[in-house]
């Protein structure tokens, strides 16, 4: 497998996050990105299937360090222990 083909797929990705608001594809470039670099670097040699479902659990991991280090203010509820009748 080609590496270069991963990070360009990475940056594609993230360049359909800009387009699209929400931390949506981010996570995916993330992991894309961070499996073309093992590749070009020879760390990363196991098959395609694998590759596969190494790079879909890196995603989620990546997604909920985004959304944990930024979170969108869909995520921010405001809670209040206090009535506003009160």
């Amino acid at each position: 497998m080609n590496g270069w083909l991963w990070l360009s797929a990475a940056f594609v990705l993230a360049g359909l996050e800009l387009l699209v608001p929400g931390w949506v594809f981010m996570g995916l470039a993330a992991s894309v990105g961070l499996m073309g670099v093992l590749m070009l670097t020879g760390l990363w040699t196991a098959g395609l299937p694998v590759t596969l479902g190494v790079t879909a659990l890196l995603s989620a991991v990546a997604r909920l360090i985004f959304r944990r280090l930024w979170p969108t203010s869909q995520d921010e509820k405001p809670m209040s222990d206090r009535d506003i009748d009160e």
